[in-house]
């Protein structure tokens, strides 16, 4: 049986400035385009996934790839996972800093890997073996975020530098995408830069299976973005995923979720949530959050909702 495909995608929930939100919608439209564009020609949901957070690695306006955030050393380091819906399959990376596209090489661990989750030096070893070029940093770096840094290290010297965790007005620009495609299969993927400034080594939610990313056909695909310590805490892809094998439709999922985070952890971000049936759900807490979607009947993008 042929199903009809959709894809949604988000770009970051926070408060993103005024004159960035046209970057912001524009980035998460040609995201959903790219991966939109997959499933129309038969892909399947893994690869349209990875599709759209590709371009959205490539575009300097979010936290992933390059124009990622920089952490204290001043290097960027990435996390990524992409999760196959079907077969709970998943694969993830962490720390790494010497690949383009984290999500590229999250791919390959699903795919290659007996293993879930490969970090630093062993997964760009890895990437490499299994026909990833690999980089130099800098070409990750951006001057925004060398000023960025210098900021963040001023405000630290001053002992602010646990406030910038905490606040909704700090950029989080962590991009995902779920989808389902036309053999009724799901799969969610995220990737981010992390936390600016943020210990050498540190590891958000975004890569780790049901905390940033989750897909189950059973449930849903979800894809978070925001604080990651309090979602880690709360394995809260996969708690969100559970609502909706319970019984509840993605929205209401997504919404009771944020709502829990705040509640619990008073955390703070968003998510997209899909499942096999196409009813999806956008949630999330900050003043804005970046997200596009199509469907065969619809397609709408926003910076609000």
């Amino acid at each position: 049986m042929s199903n009809k495909p959709a894809l949604l995608v988000h770009g970051g929930a926070w408060a993103i400035p005024d004159d960035q939100v046209e970057a912001h919608l524009n980035g998460v439209r040609n995201a959903r385009d790219a991966g939109w564009k997959v499933l129309t020609r038969g892909g399947t949901a893994i690869e349209a996934v990875e599709a759209a957070v590709v371009v959205m690695e490539d575009d300097p306006t979010f936290d992933a790839g390059r124009g990622s955030f920089l952490n204290a050393d001043g290097r960027v380091q990435l996390d990524a996972m992409v999760m196959c819906g079907a077969t709970l399959r998943a694969g993830g990376v962490g720390c790494v800093e010497r690949v383009r596209n984290a999500i590229k090489a999250a791919r390959k661990v699903l795919e290659e890997s007996p293993h879930v989750y490969l970090v630093a030096d062993g997964a760009e070893r890895f990437a490499e073996q299994h026909g990833i070029e690999l980089i130099d940093n800098s070409e990750l770096v951006v001057p925004r975020e060398v000023e960025l840094l210098k900021i963040a290290k001023e405000k630290e010297a001053r002992g602010e530098s646990h406030e910038i965790f905490s606040t909704q007005e700090y950029p989080s620009d962590t991009v995902g995408a779920v989808a389902l495609d036309q053999d009724g299969d799901i799969a969610g993927a995220t990737s981010t830069g992390g936390t600016l400034n943020k210990t050498p080594g540190r590891v958000g939610d975004s890569s780790l299976i049901g905390c940033g990313c989750y897909a189950d056909n059973e449930s849903a695909a979800i894809s978070t973005t925001g604080w990651g310590e309090p979602m880690m805490k709360l394995v809260i892809a996969k708690w969100t995923a559970d609502q909706v094998l319970g019984g509840a439709d993605p929205q209401q999922a997504a919404t009771d979720a944020i709502l829990y985070l705040k509640r619990r952890l008073n955390g703070h971000g968003g998510m997209i949530v899909l499942d096999a049936k196409g009813r999806y759900g956008i949630s999330h807490s900050t003043p804005r959050m970046a997200w596009a979607i199509k469907t065969t009947a619809a397609e709408s993008v926003g910076i609000e909702r």
